[in-house]
């Protein structure tokens, strides 16, 4: 007896035994019953999931002389018989593949004009239709929207994407869903007890899971794996077959991540890829089973998981030892790898540090300051570089003026220096700021340094012009001169210190800042040359918070700048090759000896 596939011996000949797509299959005995048929359909979705096999049974189905109150075909009458022996003249089908061009189209519009000898329709299938050429297209369009009374169209494709427009407006559109894992492990049960063939759900799972959502491919696969185990499917040997990487290391990693055993999974990680398994593949299936993990912590996401029902069980019970920061975590750093993999020269060392990470996600941290892994918080940093530079008993007016730099808006500026200096650092920060709020209240949350308003033509708010950010090492209390002198030198490392400070949105005029040179021209008074108005201009916005930044860091109060655009010199003028060449020659007279000795000509 001739073999067949189980790809083409499963084929369903009903509605009734397509798998997976009730709600279409419904759709189309629904219209074979009322009769209310359209002159155009096309059926799309993935490979391998019944679009052609729907198009023939609905074909049969609309010719069929007595079709049931379900709207099946009967499978006894003359149109079915012809139908079921592949001899029927009113089913036609066309590979668009091989059938792509004007000539193969008029061809079939000459068809068309025959009415059907038997049935009421004539059918024209017409698969992968997305292959035909444009022109194929424009010659099909009148015709498909317009044919005769008894022509119908069924249209079938993976890729809808390609179809002109002007075609889809005129077909009923039918998108066919994937296959669920469920749906192929039934199918796949169905198959193997008709054939005699002892199995394990697990391994109809691995499968189910290689299809990717296309029955054809199961049932492939699954005379792959028939015949490799030779009557009876087991795990084990599937994936075997399959080269498919055993998802029992999948729970070892996590496991082990969890007891933070970083030896043995890379011991694992070894035995992995000597097996020749790649290590993206591992983290690639790694987060699958990770993302698996964190859905089986709630019963709602549960029905997410497609997998066998001894691996759902198995899901669960790890979930119940993983926290979700670990799953989230681990997530993330195996979704970074992934995206690295490619591009990494080490690919190895790669997967190696990103297992790592993850077994360490649940360590606890070390005692002492650098034994934290995760960064500390910007707010309690900034807590304490605000306490160790604060002095604690200072009576410098100095300081005061620095003080008053550096306080919020909220703080009032006519508090006393002395009371703001002995407050201590710690109650200082647990105050909030109120409507009722002394003048030495300060809150943490208001300490920074803000640049929004530079650039505004206002005036500055109470609390004293601001100075540039990002330096702690204000003037201490024991310099007491306001009018210091200071050089040329000392201007100059304060300016570029100044420029180093500056916020990230103020990058652009920082850069240009650092090529400019200021100079004392009438002490104090410091004068900036720039290339051209519009730069005054911006050096001209924050000329204030500048000016505050240099009279604090160069202890002179009177300091003032001055901005000014340099003179436009005249600029050289371009010679041609023939004048620089003249203008050697001049200069220097061996040069025309040497062009006449040789003949040269100036190219």
């Amino acid at each position: 007896m001739e073999y067949i596939v189980s790809a083409r011996k499963y084929r369903p000949l009903s509605f009734d035994t397509v798998v997976g797509q009730a709600a279409l299959t419904t759709t189309l005995k629904n219209a074979v019953k009322s009769g209310k048929l359209a002159h155009a359909y096309l059926f799309c979705g993935p490979r391998g999931v019944g679009k052609t096999t729907c198009a023939r049974i609905f074909a049969k189905a609309i010719n069929c002389q007595n079709p049931t109150a379900e709207g099946e075909a009967c499978n006894e009458c003359e149109s079915c018989q012809s139908f079921n022996e592949q001899r029927s003249l009113n089913i036609f089908e066309l590979d668009a593949a091989s059938n792509n061009s004007v000539e193969h189209i008029k061809t079939l519009m000459e068809q068309t004009r025959i009415p059907p000898q038997l049935g009421k329709y004539k059918v024209f299938i017409i698969d992968e239709v997305h292959m035909l050429s444009t022109a194929a297209f424009n010659a099909f369009l009148k015709t498909l929207e317009e044919p005769p009374a008894h022509v119908i169209f069924i249209l079938a494709t993976t890729e809808k994407h390609k179809i002109l427009p002007t075609i889809l407006s005129r077909c009923q559109i039918y998108d066919f869903e994937r296959m669920t894992i469920r749906n192929t492990i039934d199918h796949l049960k169905h198959v193997a007890e008709q054939e005699g063939i002892k199995y394990e759900e697990q391994a109809l799972a691995v499968i189910a899971e290689k299809a990717d959502g296309g029955m054809r491919d199961a049932l492939s696969i699954f005379d792959q794996a028939a015949s490799f185990c030779q009557g009876n499917i087991t795990y084990d040997k599937v994936i075997e077959d399959l080269n498919v990487l055993d998802a029992e290391n999948y729970f070892k990693i996590v496991d082990l991540s969890i007891n933070n055993k970083v030896s043995e999974i890379m011991v694992l990680l070894n035995s992995v890829i000597n097996k020749g398994f790649d290590g993206g593949l591992l983290i690639q299936g790694l987060a699958k089973h990770v993302r698996n993990v964190l859905m089986a912590r709630d019963p709602q996401t549960l029905p997410l998981l497609e997998v066998s029902d001894q691996m759902r069980q198995r899901y669960e019970e790890q979930a119940k030892r993983c926290q979700i920061p670990f799953l989230y975590d681990a997530l993330k750093l195996m979704n970074q790898c992934d995206i690295n993999y490619r591009q990494s020269s080490n690919k190895r060392l790669l997967v190696e540090l990103t297992l790592i990470q993850v077994a360490q996600i649940t360590q606890p941290a070390e005692d002492g300051a650098s034994a934290g892994r995760k960064p500390r918080r910007l707010k309690s940093l900034f807590k304490n570089l605000i306490q160790q530079s604060q002095p604690k008993k200072t009576t410098a007016p100095q300081v005061a003026a620095a003080e008053r730099a550096v306080s919020t808006p909220a703080a009032n500026p006519t508090a006393k220096t002395g009371a703001i200096a002995n407050q201590p650092a710690e109650s200082a920060s647990n105050t909030r700021t109120t409507g009722n709020a002394t003048p030495n209240t300060r809150s943490i949350s208001g300490i920074g340094f803000s640049w929004n308003k530079i650039g505004q033509k206002d005036t500055p708010k109470k609390g004293g012009m601001q100075i540039i950010p990002g330096s702690i090492n204000l003037p201490t209390g024991q310099d007491h001169t306001n009018d210091a002198q200071f050089s040329q030198t000392d201007l100059e490392f304060q300016w570029m210190s100044m420029c180093n400070r500056m916020p990230q949105k103020l990058s652009g005029i920082a850069t240009r800042m650092k090529n400019m040179n200021p100079t004392i021209t009438d002490f104090p008074a410091i004068e900036i040359m720039v290339d051209n108005d519009l730069i005054k201009q911006e050096i001209e916005d924050i000329k204030g918070s500048i000016t505050k930044t240099l009279q604090i860091y160069l202890h002179n109060n009177q300091l003032h700048i001055e901005v000014s655009v340099s003179e436009q010199t005249e600029r050289p003028t371009i010679k041609s090759r023939r004048e620089q060449y003249e203008e050697m020659a001049e200069k220097n007279p061996a040069v025309t000896k040497l062009q006449q000795a040789f003949d040269l000509e100036l190219a």
